[in-house]
């Protein structure tokens, strides 16, 4: 349950806050008096979750196999969006005051807001969306405590994120607005970096021109991306910190003019805002916990076992049926034509065929595979690998290529591994 809890709040996290920052920032009028476009972000944030559920049942069921061709277009338009969006946010009270004069400024914003949560959305959620194949391991049956306990993580997961936004959310109308919109902008600037971090990591990975003076920030921001998401939490520490400040200086006793209404109002207003501060601050302590401690806890260090000696000669690896019928896993390396490091599996299934596989599945990319109590385990997400399965396409399967057997040995083309090179990039 922790597993799935730890592995599912973050990738929700930011779509949560950044619907929550948009909202509290562009939502102006009530009934008639809300402009044409006040339901485009909910639209976006419909848009976005279907085309997300979508992409990762492509994704699950292997018809799409290379992530970068959806995410390159998709990250290069939600850099742009973002700073537009950031934009918007810190013109937000000018933009919604009296919004009727500039209506088509209003317009705009929200369009500009409703892009950036498809974007995120759909950025953000195939990857959450996928722990859902992992629920039941090979060879249990659908209802299983150990499922349970799965689902409930990923339920938790999810509606601690809206949990977090929503509270953050109550500091509307106790913090300044200046410190609000600090808070949003920021967190927003943050998820700039985040997107700007994926993208600049598919060019790197195609391009031999990348420029060093990039290389540097790049290592940086992928390292402390963990750091960041929690930043993006805390960051509104300074709202609630204003709304405290708002609160006790809300005066208690009557002043010239002022009657036992106006008293009641003043104690009503310091009351909700040194709670809705005190729960904004449990709120990002949470985020911290979880990201840390909660990490940490479920965070084992997996060392794959070294690549095993093989005969490579004219354009053909070839592997004796003698190094690998013991039933166990073994592991080969090869550098593809463009330099890829790569690498494949081979294991002896109980019916006497071979299970031969890329070191990489769809799902969870090159994080590999390793051997445990008979088992074959997904480094990253943890499943078990129903052997029968190894050699056919989908789920987190290792991704097959062609191959022979026959005279005793297992022969296998490089240009077939050549060809799938970019699952190791």
């Amino acid at each position: 349950m922790l597993e799935q809890f730890v592995a599912v709040m973050p990738g929700t996290l930011a779509p949560a806050l950044l619907v929550m920052c948009l909202s509290v920032t562009l939502t102006v009028g009530e009934g008639k008096d809300k402009p044409l476009s006040a339901h485009w972000r909910l639209y976006g944030l419909l848009f976005g979750t279907v085309a997300a559920i979508v992409f990762a049942a492509l994704r699950a069921t292997a018809v799409i196999n290379q992530r970068t061709f959806v995410n390159q277009p998709v990250l290069t338009v939600a850099v742009i969006v973002d700073v537009l969006a950031i934009a918007a946010v810190i013109a937000g009270h000018w933009i919604t005051t009296d919004w009727r004069r500039h209506a088509p400024l209003m317009h705009a914003a929200n369009a500009v807001g409703a892009l950036a949560i498809a974007l995120t959305v759909f950025y953000a959620l195939p990857d959450v969306i996928l722990q859902l194949t992992i629920w039941v391991e090979p060879g249990e049956t659908a209802f299983t405590s150990a499922m349970l306990l799965r689902a409930l993580g990923f339920t938790l997961g999810v509606v601690m994120s809206v949990i977090v936004a929503a509270i953050y959310r109550t500091m509307r109308n106790t913090a300044v607005r200046p410190a609000f919109t600090t808070a949003a902008a920021l967190m927003m600037a943050i998820l700039f970096v985040q997107h700007a971090t994926g993208l600049l990591q598919i060019i790197q990975a195609h391009s031999l021109l990348f420029p060093h003076v990039l290389f540097q920030p790049l290592v940086w921001s992928i390292n402390h991306n963990t750091q960041m998401i929690i930043a993006q939490g805390v960051v509104f520490v300074i709202p609630a910190v204003a709304s405290v400040v708002a609160g006790f200086r809300t005066p208690t006793t009557p002043r010239a003019g002022e009657n036992e209404a106006d008293v009641r109002r003043h104690k009503a207003f310091r009351r909700r805002a040194v709670a809705a501060a005190v729960w904004s601050l449990v709120a990002a302590i949470g985020v911290t916990v979880t990201l840390t401690v909660g990490v940490a806890a479920t965070t084992r260090t997996i060392t794959l076992s070294p690549p095993e000696a093989y005969s490579l000669k004219d354009g053909v690896a070839t592997i004796p049926f003698s190094q690998v019928e013991d039933g166990h896993l073994h592991r080969f390396e090869y550098k593809a034509q463009d330099g890829t490091e790569m690498r494949f599996i081979i294991i002896k299934k109980n019916g006497g065929a071979y299970g031969i596989g890329l070191d990489a599945c769809e799902n969870c990319g090159d994080a590999g595979y390793y051997e445990k109590d008979g088992k074959i385990i997904c480094k990253k997400c943890e499943v078990a690998i129903n052997l029968a399965t190894i050699g056919f396409k989908g789920g987190c399967n290792p991704i097959p290529f062609p191959y022979k057997t026959g005279n005793g040995k297992i022969t296998i083309q490089t240009a077939d591994l050549d060809a799938l090179s970019a699952h190791f990039q």
